[in-house]
């Protein structure tokens, strides 16, 4: 039978692995699977049970509701996960037996839950939590109220929004523990400016470890992040020092000795590695194992069909002396193991694809993790790390097998000072090397990220089309050293732009290439500089810019990310360096622009504001250059990965509709 082509309304179609957990003793594998609703277009997830000595996978909740957040019991028996199964604008914690039998709600806490982890012995859950602001409560409680609405937002604090999320709580995150058998909450930490996140227990179960900015107004330093222990029956809070820097996700080691995390030092340089320390839990001086590497340790991949790509913590080995953790390298994402002294460092798994979130069994044998390819979006694998050897555990997304997505080849192509820039060309299904198709050029976000081997369904949809897409990783990006992604700090449009042109011109000396009939595409920093290509050359014959930058001036303040956009432009306000705001912005150059450009961007972005997509519309459009803005209502940044289906098909649309028009 021969393969159709992908379709934009293949998104609908699409089950997606959002998280997974291995037993403790190894036999089972949990993980939430989401899917659409297509009435209603509501994602919603669900449990399900891998057995990882093979057999049929199975599902362990069901409903339309979100069930996530699966944990472990030490014992293996319950599983604790978070979910709205009885309140759709109110998840709670939940436990269910592993061997049958209904969900147990444990708590009833209005607000939102975060990170949870069991203690030892399995009598209490540590929960990151933020309870609901006291105005919030009183307007849900009041019904005439509730219809009315909101009369007001007071704003007291520099970050107030988060793209995807909207406007912050007054209310911070904060501590918890919650007794198992009584479902008893008891608040851990407190205080109304400070946040308490990614708690660990110590093996004895006598405190937690967390981490947390103290600083006076945290807004104003956001990098002085450190680590913290509390005793798990309250008390006071007490400092572990570690160098100065952002740090992510503490892991205490067995012996309870040391505590692995993920940081980088510095303020602002946001260029460097985050690379794996460990530091004893007593105090003493932090080592960073990965220095000497030169390694990003981090799930750092672009796809636009979401699974489990997040980053574990640190695994420790059950002996304490040597970790896992994942590496974003060449396009890949792999796991890594090191001895505790930083020596020894070896690679577990090197495939052709990129490894997302993992787990590691009670024994240290069984290494649970999601892995997807340029052709899958993703599958849990097993490792039996005795031996070396992976089972896949889980077939979703079958009906891709009879799908026709064409081919995809690897290049390095020199930049025009000689550096190589990595990057792959999609040809298009049923290509026939004899015609001579028109070529989109895609530019990704960041950019401190990376394409990769990784399903991105707009590839292979623009490719069904007809057209030949190329995609890179130019400078500024991870995944190829710190001096990659330094390249281009304080300067963007330099050598990226070097590095994307270079990758246009290799598509267009490609014989099956048209070279009148390129086209450009990227959001995010990705429309940054598809606004600055445009402005900069005529190379072009139509270009969509989404979800662009297009004036730092203006946006400085108003981004989510608010005043700390400075950092890429040389960390001074614009008051203080108008022109070098001026100079790295492409609404500078688009009065020399002449390509027909589609702007598209969504009206609660708060990453990059939709300020930023009126201004380059309104700018080509008074220049008299073909132009069309696109506004999706409701949707954040993120909407060709995380928007409503129907959006994102439309989406996909109208960049086709577009190209078509021009190329």
């Amino acid at each position: 039978m021969p393969k159709r082509r992908i379709t934009a309304e293949d998104l609908y179609r699409f089950r997606l692995i959002k998280d997974l957990r291995i037993s403790p003793d190894g036999r089972w594998v949990v993980y939430v699977v989401e899917r659409v609703d297509r009435k209603t277009e509501k994602k919603y997830t669900n449990l399900w049970l891998a057995p990882t000595d093979g057999g049929p996978a199975r599902p362990f909740t069901t409903g339309d509701h979100n069930d996530s957040m699966p944990r472990w019991s030490p014992d293996g028996r319950t599983i604790a996960f978070v979910s709205n199964r009885h309140d759709e604008k109110q998840p709670q914690i939940y436990l269910i037996p592993v061997d049958g039998g209904e969900a147990r709600r444990l708590t009833d806490l209005p607000g939102q839950f975060g990170d949870m982890a069991w203690s030892p012995d399995g009598r209490r859950l540590v929960v990151q939590f933020r309870k609901k602001d006291p105005e919030m409560l009183a307007l849900e409680k009041d019904e005439r109220r509730k219809k009315l609405g909101l009369v007001e937002r007071r704003v007291t604090r520099l970050f107030y929004k988060l793209d995807g999320v909207g406007f912050l709580p007054h209310e911070r995150w904060h501590l918890w523990v919650v007794d198992v058998p009584s479902g008893r909450a008891r608040q851990l930490t407190e205080g109304p400016v400070h946040d308490e996140t990614a708690p660990a227990w110590s093996p004895d179960g006598q405190w937690i470890v967390f981490v947390s900015n103290r600083r006076p107004d945290p807004d104003r330093e956001p990098d002085a992040v450190d680590l913290w222990r509390i005793p798990a029956a309250g008390g006071e809070m007490e400092r572990i020092p570690t160098p100065y820097g952002p740090k992510y996700s503490p892991a205490v080691s067995p012996d309870g000795r040391y505590i692995a995390y993920y940081g980088r030092e510095g303020q602002g340089e946001w260029w460097r590695n985050h690379s794996l320390w460990v530091v004893p839990s007593d105090g003493g001086q932090a080592r960073n194992l990965t220095a000497d590497h030169d390694l990003h340790a981090a799930v750092d991949i672009l796809n636009d069909v979401i699974g489990a790509w997040a980053t574990p913590r640190p695994l420790w080995t059950p002996d304490s002396q040597a970790l896992y953790f994942p590496v974003a390298w060449h396009g890949r994402v792999q796991v890594r193991r090191v001895n505790r002294d930083g020596t020894d460092l070896t690679t577990v798994v090197d495939r052709e694809g990129a490894v997302g979130f993992f787990d590691l069994d009670r024994d240290g044998t069984t290494l649970a993790y999601f892995f997807g390819t340029f052709t899958d979006p993703g599958q849990i694998w097993v490792r039996d790390l005795r031996t070396g050897r992976d089972r896949k555990r889980t077939r979703l997304n079958a009906w891709l097998r009879r799908v026709d997505l064409g081919t995809i080849e690897e290049a390095w192509v020199p930049s025009a000072d000689g550096y190589p820039v990595h990057g792959w060309l999609l040809k298009p299904p049923d290509f026939d090397p004899q015609r001579r198709y028109p070529a989109i050029l895609e530019i990704h976000g960041g950019p401190q990220t990376q394409y990769g081997l990784a399903f991105m369904h707009e590839f292979y949809y623009l490719a069904a089309q007809g057209w030949v897409i190329g995609f890179s990783n130019p400078r500024g990006g991870r995944g190829y050293g710190e001096a990659h992604t330094k390249a281009i700090w304080g300067d963007w449009g330099s050598y990226d732009y070097q590095d994307v042109m270079a990758w246009a011109e290799h598509l267009a000396q490609q014989p099956f290439v048209d070279e009148t009939r390129l086209g450009v595409t990227g959001g995010s920093y990705g429309g940054f500089m598809t606004l600055w290509i445009i402005g900069h050359t005529h190379r072009f014959k139509a270009a969509v810019a989404q979800r662009v930058v297009s004036n730092f001036i203006s946006m400085w303040g108003t981004s989510d990310f608010n005043w700390i956009f400075q950092y890429p432009l040389g960390g001074k306000p614009p008051w203080e360096d108008l022109e070098g705001y001026w100079k790295h912005s492409p609404v500078a150059y688009l009065p020399q622009a002449r390509t027909p450009t589609l702007i598209i961007h969504s009206e609660q972005d708060h990453r990059t504001p939709i300020e930023q997509g009126e201004q380059a519309f309104v700018i080509l459009k008074y220049q008299g250059v073909p132009t069309e803005m696109v506004r999706f209502p409701d949707e954040p940044h993120g909407l060709s990965r995380v928007g409503r289906t129907d959006r994102r098909i439309a989406r996909l649309k109208h960049i086709v509709r577009w190209f078509k028009e021009y190329l």
